[in-house]
């Protein structure tokens, strides 16, 4: 049966709102990912330790003074928050919406943050000193240990390698910003240790440095998210990403890489909605994701 021209007229604008309405799903729908690891070098004394991840933020809102990820996060019950840098955009400059993010975290945990890319220039200094006046823990290099049930574990930060120029390539450059992190670290090789770090495509060098769980962003799921393949493309590794988004392990060594929340230069998603990442530290053994 043919289409009338009367019947064309009313598809035509359902089509073109179903399609509004599916790439806004998209890029505005959060689900959460949920990861359990487990180490015999974690101490004895605690049943789960919660870990809520967020990152590659770009200044973007999710609803007033960003209450749906609050909500989110919230029913999370998170003993600690990290953030993985690219909290603003350098395109689209929000320090209010951001900070309003990690105030709104402070409120349920204690959080971690470490720079990305996006955060290098004349800007950041105020952004930190916000960040700080919050109560979040600036990790610019540095290492902190946190207790967990009956010991301790070590939390290690490092900037972006934007922020170094002073070595040849970023390999050099995060090595020089491990170094300086666990100059005074105690590095007991019986300490759980977890770094976050912008930057997945250099996971080799933090398995060469021993750190047992390593949280990145920056590559934003690949942005277009294909069948069987993966993301599409991803900022330091080109097409078909090998560090797009997920849970990797080579070693000793874990990596989570979640997707991110806003987008930067191109700005839709596709097939790869926003991700809150939840890895549950407990005494089971075994690891499992589940994506809501």
């Amino acid at each position: 049966m043919r289409m009338t021209k009367k019947r064309w007229l009313i598809l035509i604008p359902v089509i073109i709102l179903a399609v509004i309405a599916f790439l806004y799903y998209e890029n505005n729908a959060i689900g959460i990912t949920r990861y359990q690891l487990s180490s015999d070098k974690l101490p004895d004394g605690f049943d789960t330790y919660r870990i809520v991840q967020l990152t590659d933020l770009h200044s973007k809102s999710f609803g007033k003074e960003q209450s749906v990820i609050t909500r989110k996060v919230k029913k999370l019950k998170p003993d600690l928050i990290v953030m993985t840098g690219d909290l603003v955009d350098s395109r689209r400059y929000n320090a209010e919406i951001s900070l309003t993010l990690m105030r709104k975290m402070t409120e349920l945990a204690p959080v971690y943050y470490v720079t990305g890319n996006h955060e290098w220039g004349s800007r950041f200094p105020a952004l930190a000193k916000g960040l700080k006046e919050l109560g979040v823990h600036v990790m610019r290099n540095t290492s902190e240990l946190v207790k967990l049930g009956d010991g301790e574990i070590r939390i290690t930060g490092v900037d972006d390698p934007t922020f170094n120029h002073e070595a040849d390539g970023d390999v050099e450059r995060i090595n020089e910003h491990i170094g300086a992190a666990l100059e005074e670290a105690d590095l007991s090789k019986e300490r759980y240790s977890i770094l976050l770090s912008h930057r997945p495509e250099l996971f080799s060098e933090y398995v060469r440095n021993q750190f047992d769980l390593t949280f990145s962003g920056h590559a934003h799921g690949g942005q277009v998210r294909l069948p069987f393949l993966g993301g599409l493309v991803a900022p330091g590794q080109g097409f078909l990403p090998r560090y797009d988004g997920g849970k990797y392990t080579e070693g000793e060594t874990t990596m989570i890489v979640s997707r991110g929340l806003g987008n930067s230069i191109i700005p839709q998603r596709l097939f790869n909605r926003p991700e809150v990442v939840l890895v549950e530290l407990t005494a089971a053994r075994g690891a499992a994701s589940i994506t809501q």
